[in-house]
């Protein structure tokens, strides 16, 4: 049988990204089924609002690859059409509707831009580790300002975003830390990119709030990696497979470790349909509940 680290024994560094590390402060049993649960319950069908985010994303990711002339708002709103994620939608004229808007936002956008302005990275994965924790992740955008850098993340979501919005997100920080070790450089500095609006809202961390931050992802860390441990002594010597290969039941002492986080997120949950809590906890929403008015 697998063994617990022993009391006073060090612990391998946790690996992971802030999603990971979120998904497991949102609700712990999203957290069990996203990363441990193997086969992973299944999914319930695209949401369109992700369906949007992610077309943006990409087109905004090959905009900034493009070169410097074909850098025009044109570009981006062909980019939108030839990426375009046809899911989720209540039919084929929504999803036409919000693929006009999708391109309308971010042709706006690309406008406010210089295009001569080559970031420092576009997706560029970012990485940094501590004693606890060995941490990633992918930045949006990564800008060059004098001689500070600044993280850039978009957004698309239909409610609109205050400077406590970028000050409290743990990934920002992260990625913040991360970028300016990674690149010695001073990163301080990150900006929330609302394309829906056209508005931009940022926060200057100082060494003392990222320093909270981090700690605050170590415990995080911490905790996760007790239950995750305890899950994994199970699985590995308790886990049998029926003659049908269905995966046997998680018993009650180590669900115990990934208790349901109930509350009105849980009609977005991707894995609602395995979650009588989630259920009773909030209504279902149809797939372009996400979508702004």
């Amino acid at each position: 049988m697998d063994q617990l680290p022993l009391e006073g024994m060090p612990r391998r560094l946790y690996s992971c990204t802030p999603s990971r590390l979120n998904t497991w402060l949102d609700c712990p049993r999203r957290h069990r089924f996203t990363y441990l649960d193997r086969p992973s319950p299944q999914k319930g069908p695209p949401w369109a609002h992700n369906s949007v985010g992610a077309s943006v994303h990409n087109a905004l990711a090959g905009w900034w690859r493009e070169p410097y002339e074909r850098r025009t708002p044109v570009t981006a709103a062909t980019l939108v059409t030839r990426g375009w994620i046809n899911e989720g939608f209540r039919d084929a004229e929504q999803s036409a509707a919000w693929r006009d808007r999708a391109r309308e936002m971010t042709a706006g956008y690309v406008a406010s831009l210089d295009p001569s302005d080559e970031p420092v990275g576009v997706e560029r994965t970012v990485a940094t580790r501590t004693s606890v924790i060995a941490v990633s992740g992918r930045v949006d955008r990564l800008d060059r300002r004098g001689d500070e850098l600044v993280v850039v993340d978009y957004k698309t979501g239909r409610r609109p975003l205050t400077a406590d919005d970028a000050r409290s997100s743990l990934a920002l920080a992260v990625y913040a830390i991360a970028s300016g070790r990674m690149l010695h450089r001073r990163c301080h500095r990150v900006e929330l990119h609302h394309l829906p609006t056209g508005s931009i809202v940022e926060w200057e961390h100082t060494d003392e709030s990222l320093a909270r931050h981090l700690s605050r992802a170590e415990e995080i860390a911490t905790e996760a990696a007790e239950a995750e441990d305890r899950y994994r002594s199970w699985s590995g010597t308790a886990r049998t497979r029926s003659a049908d290969r269905t995966p046997p039941k998680v018993p009650e002492e180590v669900d115990a470790h990934f208790p349901p986080r109930t509350g009105p997120l849980c009609s977005w949950c991707d894995f609602r349909r395995h979650c009588p809590e989630g259920q009773a906890a909030s209504g279902d929403r149809r797939r372009w509940d996400g979508l702004a008015d």
